[in-house]
């Protein structure tokens, strides 16, 4: 009888311990869950800020293109081309 309670006192013990990891684990859980969170909101503010900076970059390019340097005056003129070709279009449909 008595070795009965002792292999209830070792599984309640065993439960006891058992219940405490899964109550640390949860804990750990709930602070990586907001930790990524937090990572994927800076991840998306970061991608947002290089996103701007390409198109600052890609205007500047342009402008410098248009200013009279040899680099990349072949792709301001396409630019130049497509931008005429939506106006084109823009006219097109409000004549309609």
């Amino acid at each position: 009888m008595s070795e009965l309670v002792e292999i209830v006192d070792s599984l309640e013990n065993k439960i006891s311990k058992l219940l405490h990891k899964l109550e640390l684990l949860s804990q750990t859980n709930q602070k990586l869950e907001k930790e990524l969170i937090s990572v994927k909101g800076e991840y998306n503010t970061t991608k947002d800020n290089v996103s701007e900076w390409e198109e600052k970059y890609n205007s500047l390019k342009l402008a410098n293109s248009m200013l009279g340097s040899n680099t990349n005056k072949t792709e301001a003129k396409l630019k130049i081309n497509t931008l005429i070709r939506e106006l084109d279009h823009c006219i097109s449909q409000l004549a309609e």
